[in-house]
C-alpha cells in the first residue's frame, strides 16, 4: 500500500540522500579561473554556465542546414572603414543565438493539456468546489524611481544594456548626492574617488552568466613588464601624432586654410569593443594572425608611402621588428586588404583564446548611463561614467590603484583599439574627399572641408562634435 509523504518529509529525504560536495583540492585564495579558460575556438564552455546546459556552442554558426530546407544567402554590404559596427538591439553579449538547424536538433517537448489535467487530478489534492474562485490579483504598479528619469528620446532599447547595471550607476549618483546634501562639487569628487572599485564591481556583475571565466592574474611575460617604476614595457600601441606636411608647408607660404577640429566622443569607452585574450598568453610561432585569438605580436611592418594619410603605426621612428597589440595588427591587415600597404611580417606571438564580447555588457551599461545623463544635463553622472571607463583602462595593467586584476595585455589592446578607431575615422574622411590636416591622441581629428555629410554630429559614441574652428596660417 502506497504511503503519501508530506512536502516537508520529501525534502528531508532528498537532503539525506544527496551526496556531500567534495572539498576543494587547492589552497584557499588560489586562482583557478584558468582551468576553464579556452585556448582557441571550439573549447569547452564554463561548467554550469547557461550555454553548457543547453548544449549551445560557438560552432553552431558553422552548422550546415539539411539540404531539404535550403536558404538563400543574405548579402550585406561590408561596413565602411571608420563606420560604427552594427549592433543587434535584441541580443546581448555572451548570448549564443541558436540557428534554425540547432533548434531543429533539439525539439521542445510539450505536455498535452489533457495529460496535464489528469496529472493534477491524480495528486488527490482536495479542492473545495463550493468555494468561489478568487479573481487573479492585479499586478502591483512598479515603484517609481527617485530622482531623474530617462527622457523618452533615450529610453533603453530592450536587450541593448542591462537595466540593473544602468540603474546601479544612477542610484550611486543619487546616493552620493544625498550624502553630500546636493553639493555637486563634493559629490563629483567623491564619485571620481571611488570610480575604480565601482567600475570593477560593475565588471564582475556584467560577467555573471558569461561564457568563459577570464583569468585575472595570469603570469606576466617579460615584454609586458615595466622596466622601471615610471618606465614602459616593450609594447608599441601606435599612438598617433601626425600633421599633414603639405598643408603646413602651404600655410607657411602664406595660404590660409580653414580647419575644423573634431572631437571623438568617449574614445576609450568605444574601444571596449575589441578582441581580448581570455586566459594566459601562450607563445605561438605559426607566423600568421589568428582571428579567433588575441594577444600581442612581434612584427616587421611594411613601408608606408602615403604622405596625405597618417601611418597606422603612429609616430614611430625606429625601424625593425616591434611588439604590437592585436588591435593594431588587425588594422595593418585591413590596410593591406585595401591596397594601402603590404601585410606585416609576423615573427612570433603570445596568444590566448579571444572574444570580442568580454567587456560588451559593461560597455553598453556605461554607454546607456552616459547617454541618459547627457540628455538630462547631468554632468555629475557624465563625469562619473567618464572616470570609470578611463580609470578602468589605465589601471588594469600594473597599477597599485587597482588590486582586482592585472592584465597589461588588455590595457594595451584597448588603448591601441582607441588609436586605430581614430585612424579609421581619418581614412573615412580622406575617402570622402576631406583633407586630413592632423590627428593626435585618442580623439582629435582636424579636417578641411564640409565634414557633416561624413560624420554624424552629437555626443553619442558613434557621433563627433566640433571642438573648434581655426585658420591654418593664421592664429590658432
Amino acid at each position: 500500500m502506497w504511503q503519501h509523504l508530506t512536502s516537508e518529509e520529501c525534502a528531508e529525504a532528498l537532503d539525506a540522500a544527496a551526496p556531500l560536495a567534495p572539498l576543494a583540492d587547492h589552497a584557499e585564495g588560489e586562482h583557478r579561473e584558468e582551468e576553464f579558460t579556452p585556448a582557441g575556438p571550439g573549447e569547452s564552455v564554463l561548467p554550469g554556465s547557461e550555454e553548457s546546459q543547453q548544449g549551445l556552442v560557438e560552432s553552431d554558426v558553422d552548422f550546415v542546414a539539411p539540404a531539404a530546407t535550403p536558404t538563400a544567402p543574405v548579402e550585406s554590404a561590408a561596413p565602411y572603414p571608420g563606420d560604427a559596427q552594427p549592433e543587434s538591439a535584441a541580443v546581448g553579449p555572451d548570448v549564443v543565438v541558436a540557428s534554425a538547424a540547432s533548434v531543429a536538433r533539439e525539439p521542445v517537448q510539450q505536455v498535452p493539456a489533457p495529460e496535464l489535467a489528469s496529472a493534477v487530478a491524480a495528486t488527490g489534492a482536495a479542492v473545495d468546489q463550493s468555494a468561489p474562485t478568487a479573481a487573479p490579483a492585479a499586478p502591483a504598479p512598479a515603484p517609481e524611481l527617485e530622482g531623474r528619469q530617462p527622457t523618452a528620446s533615450v529610453a533603453r532599447v530592450p536587450g541593448y544594456a542591462s537595466g540593473s547595471l544602468v540603474d546601479q550607476i544612477h542610484a550611486r549618483v543619487r546616493d552620493v548626492l544625498n550624502e553630500h546634501q546636493g553639493d555637486v562639487e563634493a559629490a563629483q569628487a567623491a564619485l571620481i574617488k571611488r570610480a575604480i572599485p565601482d567600475v570593477m564591481a560593475l565588471f564582475e556583475r556584467s560577467r555573471v552568466g558569461g561564457r568563459y571565466a577570464h583569468s585575472k592574474f595570469p603570469p606576466t611575460e617579460d615584454i609586458l613588464r615595466k622596466k622601471s617604476q615610471k618606465g614602459a614595457d616593450d609594447i608599441w600601441e601606435g599612438r598617433p601624432k601626425w600633421r599633414n606636411k603639405t598643408a603646413f608647408d602651404a600655410a607657411k607660404k602664406g595660404d590660409q586654410i580653414e580647419v575644423t577640429a573634431l572631437d571623438m566622443n568617449a574614445a576609450y569607452l568605444s574601444a571596449f569593443k575589441c578582441w581580448l585574450p581570455v586566459g594566459k598568453l601562450v607563445e605561438d610561432t605559426t607566423d600568421v594572425h589568428e582571428p579567433r585569438k588575441s594577444g600581442v605580436y612581434q612584427i616587421t611592418p611594411a613601408k608606408w608611402t602615403h604622405a596625405h594619410l597618417p601611418n597606422p603605426l603612429g609616430n614611430r621612428q625606429e625601424p625593425g621588428p616591434l611588439w604590437v597589440p592585436d588591435s593594431l595588427v588587425r588594422l595593418l591587415l585591413d590596410c593591406a586588404r585595401w591596397g594601402l600597404c603590404e601585410a606585416p611580417v609576423i615573427h612570433r606571438a603570445l596568444l590566448s583564446g579571444g572574444t570580442e564580447s568580454l567587456l560588451e555588457k559593461l560597455r553598453r551599461a556605461l554607454a546607456q548611463a552616459r547617454k541618459t545623463a547627457v540628455a538630462d544635463g547631468d554632468e555629475v553622472a557624465v563625469e562619473y561614467v567618464k572616470s570609470m571607463y578611463s580609470k578602468f583602462v589605465s589601471t588594469i595593467g600594473e597599477s597599485s590603484a587597482n588590486t582586482d586584476i592585472r592584465r597589461p595585455d588588455w590595457m594595451h589592446i584597448i588603448r591601441a583599439k582607441a588609436f586605430t578607431n581614430l585612424w579609421r575615422k581619418a581614412y573615412k574622411a580622406h575617402a570622402a574627399g576631406l583633407t586630413v590636416v592632423e590627428i593626435s591622441g585618442t580623439d582629435e581629428l582636424h579636417v578641411v572641408g564640409d565634414w557633416r555629410p561624413v560624420f554624424a554630429e552629437g555626443r553619442d559614441l558613434n557621433q563627433v562634435k566640433e571642438k573648434k574652428l581655426y585658420t591654418l596660417g593664421g592664429k590658432r
